[in-house]
């Protein structure tokens, strides 16, 4: 359509409907959910669609992308205007506590300080029982790694050698140093995991 802002990733459009099922199966049936780095906005669109009792806060670092997240999100009543985001600031602009912070792949695609930063953030704004998930590839020690995944590690790092596939453990090392333990690991389409984080105990 004419000056349509909407940007479109095909791999959304793919993966957005078995990450809703999945966000139904972990979270209640309503609350406050923040999205880290929402991209074009289909995941936005689509889980606030799917889930109406849940207000999906969308949130990039791109000021570029705005546009689009707000375009594909217009007419939602449970979607606030999307929020500039940057990971690795120390307070983020955004709604505090949240039931749920949700980030997809985002992490392979930025130097590995973000993910801490992701951590840490979620950690600061979550409620005490709330969630981080956490949707993605990664390589997991003693697995087999798929032949599709090690050829996109090798293509991000030859675009940005700090860019590259996670191995599992260092992330879940990173969400024990903001006080976040996993709770569950689902395997999904195309070699991808999904990650529920809570609080740890005294955290």
């Amino acid at each position: 359509m004419p000056n349509d802002v909407r940007l479109h990733s095909p791999a959304a459009d793919r993966n957005r409907g078995p990450i809703v099922e999945q966000l139904r199966r972990l979270l209640p049936n309503a609350g406050l959910l923040l999205e880290v780095a929402s991209g074009t906005g289909q995941h936005a669109a689509h889980a606030a669609t799917a889930m109406p009792a849940w207000r999906w806060q969308p949130s990039e670092a791109d000021d570029a992308a705005l546009a689009s997240i707000g375009a594909w999100c217009q007419g939602l009543p449970n979607v606030p205007p999307p929020l500039l985001l940057d990971v690795m600031a120390a307070e983020w602009p955004a709604p505090k506590p949240v039931d749920a912070v949700f980030n997809a792949n985002m992490i392979h695609i930025a130097p590995w300080p973000v993910c801490a930063a992701l951590m840490q953030g979620a950690a600061r704004h979550l409620t005490r029982q709330g969630q981080l998930v956490l949707y993605g590839p990664f390589i997991v020690e003693g697995e087999g790694t798929a032949a599709s995944n090690l050829a996109f590690d090798a293509d991000l790092r030859r675009r940005n050698p700090a860019w590259g596939l996670r191995q599992l453990s260092d992330v879940l090392e990173a969400g024990r140093g903001a006080g976040l333990q996993l709770q569950s690991r689902i395997s999904m389409p195309a070699n991808n995991l999904l990650l529920a984080f809570r609080r740890g105990p005294g955290s």
